[in-house]
């Protein structure tokens, strides 16, 4: 006797899903433009009204999950916040992507925030060594 076991099921909507890989396919396409270009792309959404939080969490989470493990290059912070930015765009609104810093150890971090929070900024490390936006983009 065979014994059917569920897979893991992506629990997403499908709709966000599909958003995210287009923007996580542009994401990538624009990592190899200069870092001026790409920040004068994602200013083009500045007239949109800010997404809510709730909102970007959940375009945040469907990025992670169309993440292809197969990609043979980077995918990382500045990937994947910027995808969640194209992601919000590309649903009618706007989220600011910040490019960030700390100290001790010196490390860079970018993440996607709205005016009522963000979403992967802190990635749980070092609570006493908080990141400092040094850019927010628009």
């Amino acid at each position: 006797m065979t014994a059917m076991v569920p897979t893991a099921r992506p629990t997403e909507p499908r709709r966000d899903r599909l958003v995210a890989a287009v923007s996580l396919a542009l994401s990538l396409a624009m990592s190899r433009w200069p870092l001026r270009w790409q920040i004068a792309a994602v200013q083009l959404v500045r007239g949109l009204p800010h997404a809510r939080l709730a909102r970007l969490d959940a375009l945040y989470a469907a990025v992670l999950a169309v993440i292809p493990r197969w990609w043979p290059g980077r995918i990382a912070c500045m990937e994947i916040s910027r995808a969640t930015v194209i992601a919000t765009a590309l649903t009618g609104r706007r989220a600011r992507w910040v490019l960030g810093a700390r100290f001790l150890p010196h490390a860079a971090h970018a993440w996607a925030e709205v005016p009522e929070g963000a979403v992967g900024r802190d990635i749980g490390d070092a609570v006493d060594r908080p990141w400092m936006a040094v850019l927010a983009v628009p």
